[in-house]
């Protein structure tokens, strides 16, 4: 039987989880997948995704894993904004979050990545990750015209995050840099910080100690 509350480790982690879903909204606000394993949910979050059949776009998703005070068992998708309307009710030192009731369906929540079998490919310097992630912002701001479609916004946004960063032994798109700098899983890129990246198959990890960011090929969702 699926949770109808969960009961989170400490404030600290209804912070990060608000954090993490106020973020995800401003880049792509559709759903969360909220998956439990024993005294641990993972979160799932949506950055970039292909729009149209056929769209040469990699899925882009951001994970959190979080401590949970007593074990349950869940795993749905549900709406950003449901989640947080309920996390905005919780009152200062409440843990305990109430589930959504109602789900919703999202393509990307329906193939999961990998638990194990990770190899590790490459550590790749923060301060790469935000220039990457920076410089594409501004070259889907400087290439899109004013009132665009959704068309207009996938064909303009396709290529720049599409792009592999260079130098890297394993094809990391950009859009990966710009997942985690959006969700805040970047650190201080002082003192030559990196994330640490992962390959699976054709799934790639990019991860640090703030988050993990997911990347499946387009093939892996059509």
């Amino acid at each position: 039987m699926q949770a109808q509350n969960l009961v989170l480790g400490d404030p600290q982690v209804r912070a990060d989880l608000k954090n993490l879903v106020s973020r995800a909204r401003s880049a792509d606000d559709g759903a969360v997948r909220l998956q439990v394993v024993g005294n641990t949910l993972a979160a799932y979050v949506c950055v970039l995704r292909p729009r149209i059949l056929g769209e040469d776009m990699p899925t882009i998703l951001g994970m959190r894993a979080m401590p949970l005070a007593e074990a349950a068992e869940l795993d749905t998708t549900v709406a950003l904004a449901a989640v947080a309307d309920r996390l905005a009710r919780m009152e200062e030192g409440d843990v305990r979050l109430p589930v959504p009731p109602m789900t919703v369906s999202e393509s990307w929540a329906g193939v999961a990545a990998p638990r194990s079998g990770w190899q590790r490919e490459a550590d790749v310097p923060v301060a790469l990750l935000e220039q990457t992630a920076h410089r594409g912002i501004r070259e889907v701001a400087a290439r899109m015209p004013g009132n665009p479609g959704a068309a207009v916004v996938s064909s303009v946004r396709g290529p720049v995050w599409s792009e592999t960063i260079p130098g890297l032994g394993a094809p990391l798109p950009a859009g990966a840099a710009f997942a985690a700098l959006t969700l805040g899983f970047l650190p201080d890129p002082a003192g030559g910080a990196a994330a640490a990246l992962f390959s699976n198959g054709r799934w790639l990890r990019l991860s640090t100690d703030r988050g993990h960011v997911l990347v499946r090929p387009p093939s892996l969702l059509f």
